[in-house]
């Protein structure tokens, strides 16, 4: 296996939350659910949860314009998210590590480094850690990014109060 592969799964050793393979592997084969219908960011905002759980559906559709989101947008090295995703990554764990990054102005290799270090907490804990939780302006700058995202996939969103407010003039 070349380094380059023997890293790459290293760094993805927490990109799927642990509890979701506890849950896969208690339950009877006939009665699993796909990993992507109980998937959560715990994020610690429930519309970004929502919506993060979309991009899965989406990206699973969609990859090629997935990746070009994150490159164009996020700043993201395609080689680098390609190479996440065909390790198994989810793909809004990607987003919210490149998104997050971009707001930040740091690498998403970077942050996808801090959410190895302990994804048991979910993205709450991590984005904590980084000084860009729930209220940061960072945040706000992920959130209205998701909608722009959506907007750019032509995919339909609902707002909730607060980015109404940031996007008056659309409906939703």
């Amino acid at each position: 296996m070349p380094i380059r592969s023997v890293l790459i799964a290293v760094l993805l050793s927490g990109l799927a939350l642990p509890v979701m393979a506890q849950d896969a592997a208690d339950a009877p084969a006939a009665e699993a659910a796909p990993a992507l219908a109980v998937w959560s960011a715990a994020s610690g905002d429930d519309w970004l949860d929502t919506w993060l759980a979309d991009v899965n559906t989406y990206a699973g559709r969609y990859r090629g314009a997935f990746v070009d989101e994150l490159v164009r947008y996020q700043g993201a090295p395609r080689v680098f998210v390609t190479e996440l995703l065909d390790a198994g990554a989810r793909p809004a764990d990607v987003y919210l590590a490149c998104a997050t990054a971009r707001a930040l102005g740091r690498t998403c290799r970077e942050i996808v480094g801090e959410w190895r270090l302990d994804p048991a907490g979910g993205w709450s804990e991590v984005l904590a850690r980084l000084d860009a939780g729930r209220g940061t302006e960072t945040f706000t700058r992920v959130r209205r990014g998701l909608v722009s995202s959506f907007d750019r996939w032509a995919r339909p969103i609902r707002l909730d109060a607060a980015l109404r407010r940031a996007f008056p003039d659309r409906e939703g």
